[in-house]
Protein backbone atom coordinates (compact mmCIF):
# COMPACT_ATOMS: atom_id res chain seq x y z
CA UNK A 1 0.00 0.00 0.00
CA UNK A 2 0.72 4.07 -0.34
CA UNK A 3 -0.47 6.70 0.76
CA UNK A 4 -1.04 7.85 -2.45
CA UNK A 5 -3.53 4.68 -2.95
CA UNK A 6 -5.60 5.67 0.11
CA UNK A 7 -9.01 7.73 -1.20
CA UNK A 8 -9.52 10.75 -0.04
CA UNK A 9 -11.69 9.66 2.96
CA UNK A 10 -9.40 7.02 4.12
CA UNK A 11 -6.53 9.48 3.85
CA UNK A 12 -8.37 12.22 5.58
CA UNK A 13 -8.92 9.38 8.47
CA UNK A 14 -5.41 8.60 8.62
CA UNK A 15 -4.68 12.22 8.94
CA UNK A 16 -6.47 12.88 11.77
CA UNK A 17 -5.36 9.83 13.87
CA UNK A 18 -1.38 10.36 13.42
CA UNK A 19 -2.27 14.45 14.11
CA UNK A 20 -3.71 12.97 17.44
CA UNK A 21 -0.51 10.36 17.38
CA UNK A 22 1.89 13.42 17.19
CA UNK A 23 -0.47 15.47 19.93
CA UNK A 24 0.18 12.96 22.11
CA UNK A 25 3.92 12.19 21.58
CA UNK A 26 4.56 16.29 22.16
CA UNK A 27 2.66 16.17 25.49
CA UNK A 28 5.10 12.84 26.59
CA UNK A 29 8.08 16.45 26.99
CA UNK A 30 10.73 13.48 25.35
CA UNK A 31 14.13 14.70 25.97
CA UNK A 32 15.51 12.12 23.34
CA UNK A 33 19.02 12.15 21.50
CA UNK A 34 19.72 10.12 18.27
CA UNK A 35 22.24 12.12 16.74
CA UNK A 36 25.73 11.24 16.96
CA UNK A 37 27.56 7.74 16.66
CA UNK A 38 28.76 7.88 20.22
CA UNK A 39 29.50 4.69 22.38
CA UNK A 40 26.79 4.14 24.59
CA UNK A 41 28.75 3.55 29.29
CA UNK A 42 27.64 -0.20 28.62
CA UNK A 43 30.29 -0.11 25.63
CA UNK A 44 33.11 1.96 27.37
CA UNK A 45 32.79 -0.28 30.33
CA UNK A 46 33.94 -3.10 28.42
CA UNK A 47 37.74 -1.20 28.08
CA UNK A 48 37.54 -0.14 31.75
CA UNK A 49 40.94 -2.39 32.51
CA UNK A 50 42.97 0.00 30.35
CA UNK A 51 42.39 2.46 33.04
CA UNK A 52 45.14 0.28 35.22
CA UNK A 53 47.37 -0.28 32.16
CA UNK A 54 50.44 -1.08 31.14
CA UNK A 55 51.44 -1.18 34.69
CA UNK A 56 53.36 1.17 37.41
CA UNK A 57 56.21 -1.53 36.27
CA UNK A 58 55.21 -1.70 32.89
CA UNK A 59 57.09 0.71 30.22
CA UNK A 60 58.72 -1.14 28.02
CA UNK A 61 57.68 -1.95 23.93
CA UNK A 62 58.55 -5.35 22.53
CA UNK A 63 62.09 -3.12 21.03
CA UNK A 64 63.29 -2.59 24.68
CA UNK A 65 62.26 1.06 24.21
CA UNK A 66 61.04 2.83 27.26
CA UNK A 67 57.66 4.34 25.95
CA UNK A 68 58.05 6.99 29.08
CA UNK A 69 60.51 9.22 26.73
CA UNK A 70 60.61 10.84 23.73
CA UNK A 71 60.50 9.30 20.18
CA UNK A 72 59.36 7.14 17.67
CA UNK A 73 57.09 9.03 15.46
CA UNK A 74 56.10 6.12 13.90
CA UNK A 75 54.08 4.52 17.11
CA UNK A 76 55.49 1.22 19.10
CA UNK A 77 55.91 -1.64 16.95
CA UNK A 78 53.08 -3.89 19.59
CA UNK A 79 50.49 -2.15 18.72
CA UNK A 80 51.59 -1.46 15.28
CA UNK A 81 51.57 -5.70 14.57
CA UNK A 82 47.95 -5.98 16.06
CA UNK A 83 46.40 -3.25 13.96
CA UNK A 84 48.77 -4.03 10.62
CA UNK A 85 47.04 -7.49 10.66
CA UNK A 86 43.54 -6.18 11.58
CA UNK A 87 43.46 -3.73 8.46
CA UNK A 88 45.52 -5.70 6.37
CA UNK A 89 48.67 -3.66 5.68
CA UNK A 90 52.40 -4.86 6.56
CA UNK A 91 53.35 -2.88 9.85
CA UNK A 92 56.33 -0.95 8.69
CA UNK A 93 53.71 0.55 6.35
CA UNK A 94 51.80 1.91 9.40
CA UNK A 95 52.05 4.70 11.43
CA UNK A 96 50.13 5.13 15.10
CA UNK A 97 49.82 8.39 16.65
CA UNK A 98 47.41 9.87 18.94
CA UNK A 99 43.49 10.29 19.42
CA UNK A 100 41.20 10.23 16.62
CA UNK A 101 42.30 9.46 12.99
CA UNK A 102 40.17 12.46 12.01
CA UNK A 103 43.68 14.54 13.53
CA UNK A 104 45.97 12.88 10.87
CA UNK A 105 43.53 13.06 7.98
CA UNK A 106 43.05 17.47 8.75
CA UNK A 107 47.21 17.22 8.99
CA UNK A 108 47.52 15.68 5.72
CA UNK A 109 44.98 18.03 4.10
CA UNK A 110 46.34 21.03 6.06
CA UNK A 111 50.07 19.72 4.89
CA UNK A 112 49.05 19.41 1.23
CA UNK A 113 47.30 22.40 1.50
CA UNK A 114 50.48 24.82 3.20
CA UNK A 115 53.36 22.50 1.51
CA UNK A 116 51.85 20.70 -1.07
CA UNK A 117 52.14 16.59 -0.83
CA UNK A 118 55.09 14.04 -2.38
CA UNK A 119 53.42 14.17 -6.01
CA UNK A 120 52.40 17.64 -6.04
CA UNK A 121 53.98 20.11 -8.65
CA UNK A 122 52.94 23.10 -6.08
CA UNK A 123 50.71 23.49 -2.86
CA UNK A 124 47.19 23.34 -2.85
CA UNK A 125 47.04 26.64 -1.53
CA UNK A 126 48.61 27.58 -5.07
CA UNK A 127 45.63 26.10 -7.04
CA UNK A 128 43.49 27.97 -8.98
CA UNK A 129 40.74 25.84 -7.71
CA UNK A 130 41.09 22.48 -5.54
CA UNK A 131 38.23 19.92 -5.78
CA UNK A 132 37.37 17.23 -4.02
CA UNK A 133 34.43 13.64 -4.62
CA UNK A 134 31.86 13.67 -1.68
CA UNK A 135 30.18 10.14 -1.83
CA UNK A 136 26.97 10.87 -0.42
CA UNK A 137 25.12 10.09 1.68
CA UNK A 138 28.66 10.39 3.28
CA UNK A 139 30.73 11.42 6.80
CA UNK A 140 29.99 14.79 7.63
CA UNK A 141 33.34 15.42 9.87
CA UNK A 142 34.73 14.33 6.27
CA UNK A 143 33.39 16.92 4.76
CA UNK A 144 33.74 19.30 7.29
CA UNK A 145 37.38 19.11 6.72
CA UNK A 146 37.65 19.98 2.84
CA UNK A 147 34.92 22.65 3.41
CA UNK A 148 37.52 24.58 5.62
CA UNK A 149 39.53 25.00 3.42
CA UNK A 150 37.34 25.89 0.77
CA UNK A 151 37.35 23.61 -1.51
CA UNK A 152 34.93 22.60 -4.31
CA UNK A 153 33.20 19.74 -2.99
CA UNK A 154 31.49 17.17 -5.80
CA UNK A 155 28.87 14.91 -4.77
CA UNK A 156 28.73 11.33 -6.55
CA UNK A 157 26.38 8.54 -5.20
CA UNK A 158 27.31 6.21 -2.81
CA UNK A 159 26.05 2.83 -4.08
CA UNK A 160 25.47 -1.04 -2.27
CA UNK A 161 29.04 -1.36 -3.32
CA UNK A 162 30.61 1.42 -2.30
CA UNK A 163 31.19 5.08 -4.54
CA UNK A 164 30.02 5.18 -8.16
CA UNK A 165 33.51 4.23 -9.26
CA UNK A 166 32.55 5.41 -13.01
CA UNK A 167 31.65 8.80 -12.35
CA UNK A 168 34.82 9.15 -10.33
CA UNK A 169 37.36 7.99 -13.05
CA UNK A 170 35.32 10.49 -15.16
CA UNK A 171 35.75 13.43 -12.29
CA UNK A 172 39.76 13.04 -11.62
CA UNK A 173 40.04 13.75 -15.51
CA UNK A 174 39.98 17.22 -14.47
CA UNK A 175 43.49 18.04 -12.81
CA UNK A 176 41.97 20.44 -9.98
CA UNK A 177 40.28 17.01 -8.17
CA UNK A 178 42.77 16.13 -5.54
CA UNK A 179 41.00 13.51 -3.96
CA UNK A 180 37.94 11.78 -2.33
CA UNK A 181 36.56 10.43 1.00
CA UNK A 182 35.85 6.92 1.34
CA UNK A 183 34.50 4.47 4.42
CA UNK A 184 35.11 1.60 2.68
CA UNK A 185 33.44 -1.05 5.17
CA UNK A 186 29.81 -0.41 7.05
CA UNK A 187 30.10 3.59 5.37
CA UNK A 188 28.60 6.20 7.76
CA UNK A 189 26.02 6.77 7.40
CA UNK A 190 24.38 3.84 4.95
CA UNK A 191 26.08 0.83 6.04
CA UNK A 192 27.65 -0.01 2.82
CA UNK A 193 31.03 -1.93 1.79
CA UNK A 194 33.39 -1.47 -0.77
CA UNK A 195 34.20 -4.46 -2.80
CA UNK A 196 37.20 -5.40 -4.24
CA UNK A 197 35.97 -4.69 -8.04
CA UNK A 198 35.19 -1.23 -7.06
CA UNK A 199 38.25 -1.25 -4.75
CA UNK A 200 40.47 -1.82 -7.42
CA UNK A 201 38.67 0.06 -10.10
CA UNK A 202 39.72 3.28 -7.54
CA UNK A 203 43.44 1.93 -7.16
CA UNK A 204 43.80 1.68 -11.42
CA UNK A 205 41.88 4.60 -12.44
CA UNK A 206 43.97 7.17 -14.25
CA UNK A 207 43.85 10.87 -12.85
CA UNK A 208 44.92 14.36 -14.34
CA UNK A 209 46.05 15.11 -10.51
CA UNK A 210 49.70 13.04 -10.12
CA UNK A 211 48.82 14.26 -6.18
CA UNK A 212 45.52 12.72 -6.40
CA UNK A 213 44.49 11.10 -2.66
CA UNK A 214 42.16 8.55 -1.68
CA UNK A 215 41.34 8.89 2.10
CA UNK A 216 40.32 5.42 2.68
CA UNK A 217 39.07 5.55 5.94
CA UNK A 218 38.22 2.43 7.68
CA UNK A 219 36.74 3.57 10.98
CA UNK A 220 34.55 0.90 10.88
CA UNK A 221 36.77 -1.99 9.63
CA UNK A 222 36.10 -4.40 12.78
CA UNK A 223 32.61 -3.01 13.81
CA UNK A 224 30.32 -6.11 12.73
CA UNK A 225 26.64 -6.71 14.47
CA UNK A 226 27.32 -10.92 13.47
CA UNK A 227 30.14 -13.41 14.29
CA UNK A 228 31.47 -12.81 10.84
CA UNK A 229 34.18 -9.88 9.78
CA UNK A 230 33.95 -9.26 6.76
CA UNK A 231 37.62 -9.48 4.58
CA UNK A 232 39.91 -6.24 4.20
CA UNK A 233 41.22 -5.17 0.47
CA UNK A 234 44.50 -4.66 0.09
CA UNK A 235 43.83 -1.03 -1.65
CA UNK A 236 47.78 -0.22 -1.34
CA UNK A 237 48.93 -3.61 -2.93
CA UNK A 238 46.16 -3.30 -5.28
CA UNK A 239 47.48 0.57 -6.34
CA UNK A 240 51.02 -0.54 -6.19
CA UNK A 241 50.22 -2.80 -8.36
CA UNK A 242 48.32 -0.91 -10.98
CA UNK A 243 51.17 1.59 -10.85
CA UNK A 244 49.66 4.27 -8.40
CA UNK A 245 51.32 3.55 -4.96
CA UNK A 246 50.59 6.65 -3.49
CA UNK A 247 46.96 6.47 -4.21
CA UNK A 248 45.82 5.84 -1.02
CA UNK A 249 46.19 6.98 2.35
CA UNK A 250 44.44 4.56 4.92
CA UNK A 251 43.10 5.38 7.67
CA UNK A 252 42.11 3.41 11.19
CA UNK A 253 41.70 4.41 14.75
CA UNK A 254 40.45 2.60 18.55
CA UNK A 255 38.09 5.25 18.51
CA UNK A 256 35.21 3.37 18.92
CA UNK A 257 36.59 0.76 20.27
CA UNK A 258 37.67 1.59 23.64
CA UNK A 259 38.12 5.16 25.41
CA UNK A 260 36.75 7.39 22.32
CA UNK A 261 38.56 10.57 23.56
CA UNK A 262 42.04 8.53 24.42
CA UNK A 263 42.56 6.06 21.59
CA UNK A 264 45.14 5.45 19.12
CA UNK A 265 44.78 6.29 15.23
CA UNK A 266 46.73 4.66 12.63
CA UNK A 267 47.45 6.20 8.86
CA UNK A 268 48.61 3.39 6.48
CA UNK A 269 50.29 4.36 3.11
CA UNK A 270 53.43 3.48 0.59
CA UNK A 271 56.69 4.59 1.96
CA UNK A 272 57.24 7.52 -0.14
CA UNK A 273 53.46 9.04 1.13
CA UNK A 274 54.77 7.99 4.91
CA UNK A 275 58.45 9.42 4.62
CA UNK A 276 56.58 13.24 3.23
CA UNK A 277 54.23 12.42 6.51
CA UNK A 278 56.99 11.73 8.47
CA UNK A 279 59.01 15.41 7.41
CA UNK A 280 56.39 17.20 8.61
CA UNK A 281 54.87 15.63 11.80
CA UNK A 282 58.50 15.19 13.26
CA UNK A 283 58.53 19.21 12.79
CA UNK A 284 55.02 19.23 14.69
CA UNK A 285 56.11 16.70 17.46
CA UNK A 286 58.69 14.08 18.83
CA UNK A 287 56.30 12.01 19.51
CA UNK A 288 53.16 9.81 19.96
CA UNK A 289 51.48 8.76 23.42
CA UNK A 290 53.48 5.53 23.37
CA UNK A 291 52.52 4.53 26.94
CA UNK A 292 48.86 4.69 25.78
CA UNK A 293 49.83 2.63 22.97
CA UNK A 294 51.71 0.39 25.23
CA UNK A 295 48.30 -0.05 27.19
CA UNK A 296 45.72 -0.50 23.99
CA UNK A 297 48.30 -3.79 23.07
CA UNK A 298 48.45 -5.24 26.54
CA UNK A 299 44.62 -4.68 26.49
CA UNK A 300 44.33 -6.44 23.16
CA UNK A 301 47.21 -8.69 23.28
CA UNK A 302 46.51 -9.86 19.75
CA UNK A 303 44.56 -9.07 16.41
CA UNK A 304 41.73 -12.29 17.94
CA UNK A 305 41.63 -10.26 21.11
CA UNK A 306 40.35 -6.92 19.32
CA UNK A 307 37.64 -8.94 17.20
CA UNK A 308 36.64 -10.80 20.46
CA UNK A 309 36.58 -7.23 22.23
CA UNK A 310 34.14 -6.25 19.10
CA UNK A 311 31.64 -8.92 19.44
CA UNK A 312 31.16 -7.84 23.25
CA UNK A 313 29.98 -4.30 21.06
CA UNK A 314 27.76 -6.18 19.11
CA UNK A 315 25.97 -7.79 21.36
CA UNK A 316 24.92 -4.52 22.79
CA UNK A 317 24.63 -3.03 19.81
CA UNK A 318 22.97 -5.00 17.65
CA UNK A 319 19.64 -5.24 19.34
CA UNK A 320 19.62 -1.28 19.35
CA UNK A 321 19.87 -1.58 15.74
CA UNK A 322 16.95 -4.44 15.46
CA UNK A 323 14.63 -1.85 17.47
CA UNK A 324 14.93 0.52 15.12
CA UNK A 325 14.54 -1.60 11.87
CA UNK A 326 11.53 -3.05 13.48
CA UNK A 327 9.90 -0.16 14.20
CA UNK A 328 10.47 1.48 10.60
CA UNK A 329 9.05 -1.79 8.72
CA UNK A 330 6.13 -2.15 11.30
CA UNK A 331 5.18 1.57 11.64
CA UNK A 332 6.08 2.61 7.93
CA UNK A 333 6.77 -0.04 5.36
CA UNK A 334 2.89 -0.57 4.51
CA UNK A 335 2.52 3.14 3.31
CA UNK A 336 5.57 3.61 1.44
CA UNK A 337 6.97 6.90 2.59
CA UNK A 338 10.34 5.80 3.34
CA UNK A 339 13.28 3.36 2.43
CA UNK A 340 16.38 2.48 4.75
CA UNK A 341 19.54 0.83 4.87
CA UNK A 342 19.90 -2.54 6.89
CA UNK A 343 23.36 -2.44 7.90
CA UNK A 344 25.68 -5.49 9.27
CA UNK A 345 27.57 -3.39 11.13
CA UNK A 346 28.48 0.30 11.63
CA UNK A 347 27.05 3.10 13.81
CA UNK A 348 24.16 4.34 11.41
CA UNK A 349 21.04 3.72 9.87
CA UNK A 350 20.39 5.98 6.89
CA UNK A 351 16.84 6.96 6.29
CA UNK A 352 15.06 7.99 2.73
CA UNK A 353 11.84 9.87 3.17
CA UNK A 354 9.54 11.70 0.70
CA UNK A 355 11.17 14.04 -0.95
CA UNK A 356 11.32 17.53 0.51
CA UNK A 357 10.10 16.05 3.83
CA UNK A 358 13.29 15.25 5.92
CA UNK A 359 13.36 19.18 6.91
CA UNK A 360 9.87 18.68 8.06
CA UNK A 361 10.65 15.45 9.87
CA UNK A 362 13.22 17.11 11.72
CA UNK A 363 11.49 19.73 13.05
CA UNK A 364 8.92 17.68 14.08
CA UNK A 365 10.65 15.32 16.05
CA UNK A 366 12.52 18.22 17.59
CA UNK A 367 9.42 20.24 18.57
CA UNK A 368 8.37 16.96 20.44
CA UNK A 369 11.39 16.25 22.27
CA UNK A 370 13.61 14.31 19.66
CA UNK A 371 16.92 15.57 18.46
CA UNK A 372 17.91 14.09 15.39
CA UNK A 373 20.76 14.68 13.22
CA UNK A 374 19.59 17.76 10.92
CA UNK A 375 18.37 16.90 7.43
CA UNK A 376 20.89 16.80 4.82
CA UNK A 377 23.89 16.32 7.00
CA UNK A 378 25.36 13.82 5.34
CA UNK A 379 25.95 16.06 2.64
CA UNK A 380 28.91 18.17 1.70
CA UNK A 381 27.55 21.62 3.65
CA UNK A 382 24.43 19.82 4.80
CA UNK A 383 22.76 20.50 1.79
CA UNK A 384 20.38 17.52 0.61
CA UNK A 385 19.27 18.58 -3.09
CA UNK A 386 16.53 16.22 -2.48
CA UNK A 387 15.55 16.90 1.08
CA UNK A 388 14.97 13.51 1.61
CA UNK A 389 18.21 11.98 4.03
CA UNK A 390 17.85 11.66 8.01
CA UNK A 391 21.04 9.66 9.39
CA UNK A 392 20.05 7.74 12.37
CA UNK A 393 22.39 7.14 15.14
CA UNK A 394 20.60 4.35 17.63
CA UNK A 395 24.14 3.83 19.76
CA UNK A 396 24.35 5.92 22.60
CA UNK A 397 20.73 5.34 24.61
CA UNK A 398 19.46 2.82 26.42
CA UNK A 399 17.59 0.22 23.94
CA UNK A 400 13.91 1.56 25.72
CA UNK A 401 14.88 5.07 24.91
CA UNK A 402 15.93 3.85 21.29
CA UNK A 403 12.07 2.21 20.86
CA UNK A 404 10.42 5.66 22.45
CA UNK A 405 12.59 7.72 20.09
CA UNK A 406 12.01 5.61 17.12
CA UNK A 407 8.25 5.25 17.84
CA UNK A 408 7.99 9.06 17.81
CA UNK A 409 9.95 9.61 14.73
CA UNK A 410 7.99 6.97 12.65
CA UNK A 411 5.17 8.93 13.45
CA UNK A 412 7.18 12.67 12.43
CA UNK A 413 7.63 10.60 9.04
CA UNK A 414 4.57 9.90 8.49
CA UNK A 415 2.69 13.61 9.39
CA UNK A 416 5.36 15.09 7.49
CA UNK A 417 4.23 12.68 4.45
CA UNK A 418 0.33 13.67 4.80
CA UNK A 419 0.91 17.33 5.44
CA UNK A 420 2.56 17.37 1.56
CA UNK A 421 0.41 15.30 0.52
CA UNK A 422 -1.93 17.68 1.66
CA UNK A 423 -0.40 20.78 0.29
Amino acid sequence: MSLLDLDTAAREDLTAKVREEYEALKARNLNLDLTRGKPSTEQLDLSNDLLELPGKDTYVDATGADVRNYGNLQGIKDIRDIWGELIGVPAENLYAGDASSLNIMFDLISWSYAFGNNDSQRPWSAEETVKWICPVPGYDRHFAITEQFGFEMITVPMLEDGPDADAVAELVKDPAVKGMWVVPMFANPTGATVTEEVARKLASMETAAPDFRIVWDNAYAVHTFTEDFPPIIDVLSAAAEAGNPNRFWVMSSTSKITHAGSGVAFFAASKEDLDWYASVAGIRGIGPNKINQLAHAKFFGSAEGVRAHMQKHAQILRPKFEAVLDILERRLGEYNVARWTTPTGGYFISLDVVDGTATRVWELAREAGITLTKAGSAFPKGEDPNDRNIRLAPSLPPIDEVRTAMDGVATCVLLAALEKLEA
